[in-house]
């Protein structure tokens, strides 16, 4: 399975990025929203997991531009921010997220969340 991982912070990514893999998992990560949406278009995953504050746009409208595309309207994505308030959950909800997790998170549920969201 190919995950596509947006985030911009470089130890949460490396961290990520370890674990996805040691699940058997690819992982393809990238920092700069300002080019994800065509990145992940590109790269074609079974699931993004995408961070709301990254460089250049913020993870929001990566989502919004996702859900508009007919080619990845329906791709699961999982939120996976440290915005964990209710208006935050709320925005990632009505930007069309398929799931939303806070930082920090515990690793068994990240990825029994991205089982779940792919199977």
């Amino acid at each position: 399975m190919k995950i596509v991982l947006i985030e911009d912070e470089q130890y949460i990514t490396e961290a990520l990025e370890f674990l996805f893999m040691q699940q058997g998992w690819s992982v393809v990560c990238h920092n700069d929203g300002a080019t994800a949406a065509a990145l992940i278009k590109a790269e074609a995953p079974a699931i993004v997991v995408l961070d709301i504050m990254i460089l250049n746009k913020n993870g929001l409208d990566v989502l919004r531009e996702l859900r508009e595309d007919e080619a990845t309207a329906a791709l699961p994505v999982l939120m996976l921010t440290a915005k964990g308030q209710a208006t935050d959950r709320a925005a990632a909800e009505l930007a069309g997220a398929t799931q939303f997790m806070t930082k920090p998170f515990a690793n068994a549920e990240l990825v029994d969340t991205i089982r779940t969201l792919t199977s």
